[in-house]
């Protein structure tokens, strides 16, 4: 970038049905926040995701506890409830393309998920076509690898022909990835749930502002 033109605007992006929200997702955030600094963290909660079925919080509550678990990130942080005000089902690409139509050509909008995510990217909705409203950042645990065995073979094509720094997904808009593979939270929220139903008090895996929530609301209750 020459010295005369103007910084590129950089968004990261974070969605999620966040039921609850846990200490994976505030990491996730944490290391591409420090890694890119971002202008923004838009976080965006799921409304109706057409993969999974029967949220058990409310948009409300979920909404709150996305507000209160990011309230310490170094960055500017929206919670984007666009998701949740559509009435249909919920598509990423469609996230992105409203995004990129509200944020304008320029700006670097990247788009975090963990590995997991990643494993089953080829079954999303236009899956392919994310590149050409945003960049892909992925944090993985130590060891994972973009092969057959890890990963369908039509993404670690794309993921590896499209590998970028930091450096070049700030100051490009869209197209890139990157893979981080040093960031180890192996935390689920399905496990998270089963937890709270069974009484236990899972205060390692939750940040305290959101175990608390959930206990005055009573959340996640047989």
């Amino acid at each position: 970038m020459r010295p005369d033109q103007p910084s590129r605007c950089c968004v990261a992006v974070l969605g999620g049905s966040f039921d609850p929200v846990h200490n994976g997702h505030v990491a996730l955030a944490r290391y591409f926040v420090t890694l890119l600094a971002p202008d923004l963290l838009r976080v965006i909660p799921t409304g109706n995701p057409w993969q999974k079925h029967g949220l058990e919080a409310s948009a409300v509550d979920r909404v709150e506890m996305v507000r209160r678990a990011f309230s310490d990130q170094a960055v500017e942080v929206v919670i984007d409830q666009q998701e949740i005000e559509r009435q249909t089902a919920t598509f990423t690409i469609d996230t992105l393309q409203s995004l990129r139509t509200e944020l304008g050509p320029e700006a670097s909008i990247i788009f975090l998920m963990g590995a997991d995510q990643l494993q089953h990217l080829n079954t999303w909705q236009g899956w392919d076509k994310l590149f050409n409203y945003a960049h892909l950042g992925v944090a993985s645990r130590p060891g994972f690898a973009l092969d057959a065995s890890q990963v369908p073979p039509e993404v670690t094509r794309e993921f590896t022909r499209r590998a970028a720094t930091p450096e070049q997904i700030r100051q490009s808009p869209h197209g890139l990835t990157y893979l981080a593979e040093n960031l180890f939270v192996d935390i689920s929220a399905t496990n998270i749930r089963a937890a709270l139903h069974s009484g236990k008090r899972p205060d390692s895996l939750i940040p305290a502002v959101v175990l608390d929530y959930i206990e005055q609301h009573h959340l996640y209750k047989n």
